[in-house]
């Protein structure tokens, strides 16, 4: 294979060369980048000034192309950067029409953006709304909810909110389909006592409703909890008239956790526990399985003595 051999004189002039046409390439593509160039971008609306008497739902998506009169460098840097911006739209004449041409509000939304980031194109320009009736409705709060509890600690009664119900207002078509409002997820970590926070409700995601208030207060109850033993009654379901069951056990061992503070008054009477005779009679069992089918709150069964019962039906 044959080398070239260059001497230090010719390896100097190539090495100039290349750097010459690096730097020339490099010069080229900044004149390029340089030069003024429309580029088109997707964008949110953010609709504000709705009308008050009217209700109203947009007829196509809230993101729309707009074109961007900057430079190859503003294009570059927006494809390096592919966040989504908002632009400010004024809904103000829907009072009496059913449109909104954006490019009539071109120079007050350009007034508010960088000189390098002025707007002189909408896709599409003109947005078109379909209104209805406008409805008031009143529905519960359901509250998202991830905690984590210290060791023997645990939430020991209902969340109590205040208020427990949101105000939303909005298209009747769409105010029908919703019966409750979910609040932001409440994240906690080591939770070793009461909990008395402010929530806030999720956000609309639509700009034909409105929502109010826009959080609560939630109470959570916590408190620490402790082992107990208690001996429940067993009591056989669908027995008939003309048959006499007797159970071995009558009672069963129920052991639990519950809550230190009401650890005292939590007796029998809170609990029952439940034998089905119809397993018997349609399955066949041999023994029948004890459900325990009431249980406080604040109580958490952690093992039941025996599990199942045996019992003798005499006719």
């Amino acid at each position: 294979m044959a080398i070239i051999k260059l001497s230090a004189t010719e390896r100097r002039r190539l090495s100039a060369f290349f750097t010459c046409l690096v730097l020339a390439f490099a010069a080229w593509i900044i004149t390029v980048l340089s030069n003024p160039k429309p580029y088109v971008v997707k964008e949110i609306l953010e609709f504000r000034n709705t009308p008050q008497k009217r209700a109203f739902h947009s007829l196509q998506p809230d993101t729309v192309s707009v074109t961007i009169n900057g430079t190859g460098w503003d294009m570059l840097f927006a494809k390096m950067n592919p966040g989504t911006k908002s632009i400010p739209i004024d809904l103000h004449t829907l009072e009496n029409k059913s449109y909104v041409v954006l490019s009539s509000q071109k120079d007050q939304v350009n007034s508010k953006r960088e000189s390098d980031q002025q707007i002189i194109a909408f896709n599409p320009d003109t947005l078109y709304f379909d209104f209805s009736n406008r409805k008031v409705k009143r529905i519960p709060i359901n509250v998202i909810k991830s905690l984590k509890f210290q060791q023997q600690f645990f939430q020991s009664g209902p969340v109590t909110l205040n208020p427990a119900y949101v105000i939303i207002n909005g298209p009747a078509t769409v105010i029908d389909k919703i019966n409750a409002w979910n609040t932001d997820t409440l994240k906690l970590d080591s939770v070793g006592e009461n909990v008395l926070t402010n929530v806030n409700l999720q956000p609309v995601s639509e700009g034909n409703l409105s929502l109010y208030p826009k959080s609560i207060q939630v109470t959570i109850p916590v408190d620490e909890f402790t082992e107990k033993v208690l001996e429940i009654p067993v009591k056989v379901l669908n027995t008939r008239n003309n048959e006499e069951v007797k159970i071995f056990p009558q009672k069963v061992k129920v052991t639990f956790i519950t809550s230190l503070s009401r650890y005292a008054e939590t007796d029998e009477d809170f609990f029952e526990a439940t034998a089905d005779l119809d397993l018997w009679r349609k399955n066949g069992y041999k023994v029948l399985p004890v459900k325990i089918s009431k249980i406080p709150d604040f109580c958490r069964i952690v093992k039941i003595e025996p599990r199942n019962i045996d019992f003798i039906i005499k006719k």
